[in-house]
């Protein structure tokens, strides 16, 4: 069977996982599950994808995984670096501020960052690369209840849901609503941090206020200013006003803070007036006001990350403050570390214990970009290379196991190049588990070529000399001088050697 075909479903389940959102992290899980053949149902409340700029940063990290996923080409393409900061005092610009420190790729890690892509466009790229999958989206429909039982979860759906209200670009109508019943294997809440799955859970999230001040985010066109500058506008009583320019579009990205605790006016004219009041542009300068919404920074972190065959994941599991850029990228990586867990239990017969392992590596994960989250908002730390999560992994975690050269089983797997023009990401991308042989050659127990490809490396720095089984998120699972210990690791996640067909 091939890794792109669908399996059935178990009986009466329309599908092996139903995703509840189709914001950055459903659509990726969605993406991962549906490359190894596993069906997926998601299931968005909204009549259409998120339009708003909101997470817009995409850490190295993120990169990476979307470059497994296949689509960081577009990524690229429609994104671009953070812009120099420029302060604005009394209409007059005052001097550059650096954001983020400035780092070079390099062959190990060849992303830096951030780079700067409109949570709307990412969202678009993954949607379009799930209906390259062979996936799609059941828009408008709202998960009401959930049950599970041993064989699987029971969800009741209703169709036609539209939330009546006014945003800054659209009229939101009600719509008839129709309810319906699905059954699936598993179910993921990627619904957010208002979300209703982990409401009908019971699941509660630990956290704090990070800022008591208010703060507004928008998308805002102004072509009377210029696109050079991240326009930083501060004010005596800590208020402030930014403006980073989106690339790939004509718009901006807003961000206010009301130290006075006023509540924003999120309505066009309030954003316009917002403007006019805090910088040297008047508000007829600013020719559309696309999307916004206000929100209290705060950070908070689900007690559990699963409850039976239901999973947490993103902002349903963990609330950061957006000073620190990570509450996207860790919401992707969830879905990066769950998808390939859930399809080697749904696929290949791995014990269903190893889906215990998603909440032991990411809640701790998730914990200290809380921490990060927190600290930079409160100017207690820069950002940095943390921010970036190229040194994020599981040392400490259930599924590693061994050392050899110059990583531990845990680490990111780097990138190298190879002598066929190629990389390492290139031979590592795609749905299975990979063992380099680096700067070694040693006797193999029998592997499925179809689940464990090998490959042998010349010495190379970054790894050192040894054997390193990279799992499909890519980071190092089991690593060895030589394979003792290999074929017991494998077997814990569904793999059982030359005796495996399809």
């Amino acid at each position: 069977m091939g890794l792109n075909s669908v399996k059935e479903p178990a009986a009466g389940a329309v599908a092996d996982v139903l995703i509840v959102g189709a914001g950055p992290t459903g659509l990726a899980l969605a993406c991962d599950l549906r490359r190894r053949g596993v069906s997926v149902q998601v299931v968005e409340r909204e009549p259409r994808l998120f339009p708003g700029s909101r997470g817009k940063g995409v850490q190295p990290r993120t990169l990476e995984v979307l470059d497994d996923l296949g689509v960081v080409r577009q990524m690229l393409a429609y994104g671009g670096p953070a812009p120099v900061g420029m302060v604005w005092l009394d209409g007059e610009r005052r001097g550059e501020h650096r954001m983020f420190e400035e780092t070079r790729p390099t062959a190990a890690e060849p992303y830096t960052g951030p780079w700067l892509v409109p949570q709307w466009r990412t969202q678009e790229i993954l949607h379009a690369r799930l209906r390259e999958l062979g996936g799609g989206v059941t828009f408008g429909t709202a998960l009401t209840g959930l049950a599970q039982d041993a064989d699987g979860v029971t969800a009741e759906l209703s169709t036609g849901i539209g939330q009546a209200g006014t945003t800054a670009a659209r009229t939101v109508h009600p719509r008839t609503v129709h309810p319906r019943t699905v059954r699936a294997r598993y179910a993921v809440a990627a619904d957010g941090g208002r979300g209703t799955v982990r409401g009908l859970l019971g699941i509660s999230m630990t956290g704090e206020t990070v800022d008591p001040a208010p703060m507004l985010v928008a998308d805002v066109r102004i072509p009377a200013l210029d696109r050079l500058n991240w326009h930083m506008f501060p004010a005596e009583d800590g208020s402030f006003l930014t403006l980073c320019p989106l690339p790939g579009t004509a718009d901006f990205q807003l961000t206010a803070r009301f130290e006075d605790g006023s509540a924003p006016d999120t309505s066009a004219a309030g954003v316009r007036a917002l403007i006019a009041a805090r910088t040297h542009l008047a508000a007829s300068e600013v020719t559309d006001v696309p999307w916004s919404s206000d929100f209290r920074p705060r950070a908070a972190l689900a007690d559990r990350f699963q409850d039976g065959r239901v999973f947490l994941a993103g902002d349903a599991a963990h609330l950061h403050s957006p000073a620190g850029g990570q509450g996207l990228n860790t919401s992707v990586q969830d879905a990066y570390n769950l998808g390939w867990k859930l399809g080697q239990v749904l696929r290949h017969g791995a014990p269903a214990a190893l889906l215990g392992t998603y909440e032991q590596e990411r809640r701790p994960v998730a914990a200290d970009m809380l921490g990060l989250s927190t600290r930079i908002h409160r100017g207690e730390e820069r950002r940095g290379a943390a921010t970036r999560q190229l040194g994020l992994g599981y040392r400490e975690g259930p599924l590693s196991t061994g050392a050899a050269g110059a990583l531990r089983s845990g680490d990111r797997a780097p990138d190298g190049p190879l002598p066929d023009g190629t990389t390492l990401f290139d031979t590592l991308r795609g749905p299975h588990f990979t063992l380099l042989a680096v700067d070694t050659d040693p006797e193999l127990p029998p592997l499925d070529p179809e689940l464990v490809r090998i490959r042998k490396l010349d010495a190379y720095a970054p790894y050192g000399t040894g054997l390193f089984l990279v799992r499909p998120d890519g980071y190092v699972g089991w690593a060895g001088d030589d394979a003792t210990g290999l074929e017991e690791w494998l077997r814990g996640v569904g793999h059982s050697g030359t005796t495996w067909h399809h």
